[in-house]
Order: C-alpha cells, then sequence, then structure tokens
C-alpha cells in the first residue's frame, strides 16, 4: 500500500496542520480511514458536510447535474442556476434581492466588501476583535489578530477593529468615512462566541442612524447550523450584504454574497467576475440543500444541540471553563490542553477541531442522533478523568 500520508506532507504546500489519518471515504456519520478503521465526524469538513457522506438524495441531485453540465459562464444563462439564485434569495429574505456566485467563504467577503465600496463610495470598515473572516489579502484585512495578519501588513482594507458585542465601541467607530460594519452573528474561529441577545437588531439601528452598510459574515452560521436557516433570522433584521458558503452546495466549493436592491443598483458590469462561480454543479446542490433543510430539520438542529449542550455541562471538570454554542455550533472551552484533548478524542475515533486559543469545536453533520453524542460525551469524560 502506499504511503499517502507521505506523498501529501511532501508534495503539498506546508500550510495545513497534519492530523496524522489518511480517510479514504465517508458514509453517513463516518470517516473511513485506508485500513477501513471509522471515525464518527464531529466535525463536517469545518462545517462542509451537514448532511454528512453519500446522503442519497444528494447524490441523485448532484449525479443528475453532472451528467447534464458542470461549469458554464455566468455569462450565459442557465436554467440550474436560474432556479439556485431565486430559491436562495427568497429563503434568505430581509430585503435581500440578488445574489453573486464565487467558489469559497472568503471569495464571498473579498465580494462583499467590494460591493460596499461600490455602494457607498467609501473605503473605511469596521470589524470586531477576534473575529474571522478569511484569509485572501481582502478578507484578512478583515479578520482580527496577529496570527494571520503580521506578515502581510500593511493591508489592502483601511479596518478599525473593535471589541465583539459592544454597542458602545461601534458607535465610536463610526466616522464620516465609514462604508460598513462586518460581523458574524457568533463567533466561530474566534471560539464560538456568542453576544447578547437583540445585539444585531441594536447594530442594525446604529447602523442604519450612521447610514452605514451592515454585512453579516454567516459563512459558518448560516444554512441551518445554529438552528434557523440564517442565524440571524431570529431578529427579524434588514439585510444589506449576506455572506454565505461552507455546507451551501453539499460539499461542492461554493461562496455566496447576497445583496439588497440598493446595493445591486449600485455594481456595474464586469467589475467583479468568476470564472467558476455560480457553476451549475454546485447551483444543483444549493437546490438539493435548500430541499433538505425543511423546518423538521432545522428544529431537528437546535433540539440535537441543545441536548448536546446540555449533556456537555455534566463534564464537571476544573479544566472545562465553559461550554458555548446554538444548535450544532458548539465550543468547549478549556483551561490548557487543547490539542491533546483534541488528539485524545481522535484516537477515541472520535474527530473535533480547535477554535480559539483553547476550544475544542463540535460542528457535526445534522444527520447525527442522540447516540453519536452519547459516544462523545462517554469518550470525553474518560480523557478527562471524570
Amino acid at each position: 500500500m502506499k504511503d499517502y500520508q507521505y506523498l501529501q506532507q511532501k508534495y503539498l504546500v506546508n500550510t495545513y496542520p497534519n492530523r496524522g489519518l489518511v480517510l479514504t471515504r465517508g458514509k453517513g456519520v463516518y470517516l473511513y480511514d485506508q485500513n477501513e478503521e471509522k471515525y464518527l465526524d464531529m466535525m463536517s469538513n469545518y462545517g462542509v458536510n451537514i448532511f454528512g457522506y453519500n446522503h442519497p438524495y444528494l447524490l441523485e441531485k448532484l449525479s443528475d447535474q453532472l451528467k447534464k453540465l458542470i461549469t458554464l459562464h455566468c455569462s450565459f444563462n442557465n436554467d440550474t442556476r436560474a432556479m439556485s439564485a431565486e430559491a436562495l434569495v427568497k429563503r434568505c429574505a430581509g430585503g435581500l434581492t440578488q445574489v453573486y456566485f464565487s467558489n469559497s467563504g472568503t471569495e464571498a467577503i473579498e465580494a462583499a466588501l467590494k460591493f460596499a465600496v461600490l455602494a457607498t463610495g467609501k473605503k473605511k470598515f469596521i470589524a470586531c476583535n477576534n473575529a474571522y473572516h478569511g484569509k485572501t489579502l481582502g478578507a484578512l484585512s478583515a479578520t482580527s489578530g496577529e496570527k494571520y495578519r503580521a506578515p502581510f501588513e500593511p493591508l489592502f482594507w483601511n479596518f478599525k477593529h473593535i471589541a465583539y458585542n459592544n454597542l458602545l465601541e461601534l458607535e465610536k467607530a463610526i466616522d464620516d468615512q465609514t462604508a460598513a460594519f462586518i460581523v458574524e452573528p457568533v463567533q466561530g474561529e474566534g471560539g464560538i462566541i456568542l453576544p447578547d441577545d437583540n445585539y444585531l437588531t441594536n447594530v442594525r439601528k446604529i447602523c442604519d442612524r450612521a447610514r452605514i452598510l451592515l454585512i453579516l459574515d454567516e459563512i459558518q452560521t448560516g444554512v441551518g447550523r445554529t438552528g434557523y436557516f440564517l442565524a440571524s433570522e431570529k431578529e427579524k433584521i434588514s439585510y444589506d450584504i449576506v455572506c454565505l458558503g461552507k455546507g451551501l452546495a453539499g460539499g461542492i466549493p461554493i461562496g455566496a454574497s447576497l445583496v439588497s436592491q440598493k446595493v445591486a443598483l449600485k455594481i456595474p458590469k464586469l467589475i467583479h467576475s468568476s470564472t467558476l462561480g455560480g457553476n451549475p454543479l454546485a447551483c444543483g446542490g444549493i437546490l438539493a440543500i435548500l430541499e433538505l433543510l425543511d423546518e423538521k430539520t432545522l428544529k431537528k438542529v437546535g433540539r440535537l444541540g441543545d441536548y448536546f449542550i446540555q449533556q456537555l455541562k455534566t463534564v464537571k471538570l476544573p479544566l472545562v471553563k465553559e461550554i458555548r454554542g446554538k444548535g450544532l455550533m458548539i465550543g468547549v472551552e478549556l483551561d490548557d490542553k487543547r490539542n491533546e484533548i483534541l488528539r485524545q478524542l481522535q484516537i477515541n475515533k472520535i474527530l473535533a477541531i480547535p477554535a480559539g486559543e483553547n476550544v475544542v469545536r463540535f460542528l457535526p453533520p445534522y444527520t447525527i442522533e442522540k447516540e453519536n453524542i452519547d459516544l462523545v460525551i462517554k469518550k470525553l469524560k474518560e480523557i478527562l478523568n471524570v
């Protein structure tokens, strides 16, 4: 048998940590290595495989589209793309009228920043400390912290970073050159940080008074992750720009920047485009995901998320500082040894991922069941010697 781990580490640029596994296939909520050992997937490929692996309906719809047309430039019209755009805009609502399709979350952010400049004529932005919006140069300007930014500073966009969940700081940061405020409804990469209730409602009011745009980064929180299609929809606010990605196309690379009419009217032809953006295969995935994410499924996400959090709170140990989460977006903050606990979970055939400085993050597929959660709790207690 070939040493695939050796080959990947030799031939891929070394920008990723090595988890030491060679995973070759997936089925349901499990991933399998080259020796057919199965691992419970509690991270859904960083939030992408929201319906697990080899979901029959997704396979059917993607296979159908694969046989028809895989990619087509957006200068030509296409049935699947047109229907997916219509369905997505209607599903998001909140005054959004059009969508720009790209190939990743960070590309969705790049487009959103450019659209905000076009709509306002201004080039200053506000984001939050601890925020993560991507690593390409424009999105990196919005991302907080030295970890990713330091080698590339000074960055292109003019960003001021303020405390998350702090309305007073937002009001103080706005001036007559501010184009927009970009924010995550829940900070994901930053450590699963939840704001106060009605935070976005109050942010919307501040942005309206100051006549600046509000950009919501729903790349991790959106598409059902918190038990709502958009995490922000519970507050029933109006939208200027919303960014989506990750699981929106059923595992096919996707980014989406949805805009209101007032923003759309300011975007001229040819100013921003993508050869592969909005390809029919990804759009077929969008249509399938929107059908699968019905009210029953969203309620299940909320119900299982509540159960998972309740069970995690029974893991009482000095090492565990706090349990935070919404829906199936959950973080366990530890005093120490985060990476060792991730390693021990992996040894016990459970895959989770890091967030923030010391948080174990769980982003499981929506197809998990209580028995999967119970197994995680059992193994976590054993690892922490409860």
